[in-house]
């Protein structure tokens, strides 16, 4: 068994591995953990602690997938539904979709008992008008939202450059890999905006056969790679969960024009093995590793692309 999280995931994983011990299934096990970073204030680019679009208002995209037939449930543009991953896994196993989006996401939700719910941290909203007012003249003040966003989104800048999303991905005992993803996007988005969280194959993918990955940060970029279908291709013909996680980085790398920013991938292989690495950044950065035999979660440090590759790869037991 195998859970492998990005750097925010700390409010969530000690859950998720709580459930595979326990006996849980991957997906089940993986938003558990999920549901617990979307409710944390603290983390500040997923669910209640995230940013919203130009509008001032939260949508969110959320996914989950299970290796072992492919099935896939995601939400895209949601409004008002802080647990967008426990959402998706409702779409996967009670419609015959693959994805909702907006009104009609929103619409299945309240069917399912999901909200209404407060999803705008004060913040996060404090901080949104205070930079959104700054670029406009009292005039457009008085008649927003009804003015052109188009220049304003050009012109904002996020906090902190988030563009993150949480991904869990895992393997349980009976060894079906799964992966379940959560963001509330890019801060100050164009309405509408939908990234690679809940797109298959860009955000995230996993085949039991053999693995799983999934992306955080930049999704205009994963989506034009298809960048998490790459990875488990790569292990499909028989490359390292390492070697094909590089494969795919060489591949972002070779993107231009449009925009271009860091992509973080994350990977496990069927075997217990796991990678990840940061693509077009300065630094590394932390994600959250447990497997069997482990006392608790470890913290541990990314690789870059641009660095040396690991030799050998030892799978905790």
């Amino acid at each position: 068994m195998i859970v492998l999280a990005n750097v925010e995931a700390g409010p969530g994983i000690a859950a998720a591995v709580a459930a595979l011990k326990a006996g849980a299934r991957t997906v089940p096990a993986l938003v558990d953990g999920v549901s617990l970073v979307e409710a944390a204030p603290t983390v500040r680019s997923v669910g209640y602690g995230g940013w919203p679009n130009l509008l001032g208002v939260m949508e969110f995209d959320g996914a989950v997938m299970e290796g072992d037939q492919r099935r896939v449930g995601a939400v895209a543009a949601v409004p008002g539904v802080l647990h967008v991953a426990r959402l998706a896994a409702a779409v996967m196993e009670r419609l015959p979709h693959v994805m909702l989006s907006g009104a009609g996401a929103r619409r299945f939700a309240d069917e399912l008992g999901f909200g209404p719910e407060e999803v705008l941290h004060p913040d996060s909203r404090r901080v949104w008008w205070q930079r959104l007012a700054g670029l406009l003249s009292p005039a457009e003040q008085a008649a927003f939202p009804d003015v052109p966003l188009i220049p304003l989104l050009s012109a904002i800048t996020d906090p902190e450059k988030v563009r993150d999303t949480t991904v869990f991905l895992g393997q349980d005992g009976a060894g079906s890999l799964g992966v379940a993803t959560s963001t509330s996007g890019w801060a100050w988005k164009y309405p509408g905006r939908v990234g690679d969280a809940p797109i298959p194959g860009a955000g995230f993918y996993a085949d039991s056969r053999y693995g799983a990955a999934a992306c955080t940060h930049t999704g205009e970029m994963t989506m034009r790679g298809v960048t998490a279908h790459r990875v488990v291709e790569e292990m499909r013909l028989g490359a390292s969960v390492e070697a094909a996680v590089r494969a795919a980085g060489e591949d972002l790398l070779s993107l231009r024009g449009g925009f271009l920013a860091e992509v973080v991938i994350h990977a496990i292989d069927a075997k217990g093995g796991h990678f990840v690495l940061t693509v077009g950044a300065e630094a590394p950065v932390g994600y959250w590793v447990w497997t069997e035999g482990m006392e608790a979660p470890e913290r541990r440090v990314s690789r870059r692309m641009g660095d040396s590759p690991i030799i050998s790869v030892t799978p905790v037991k």
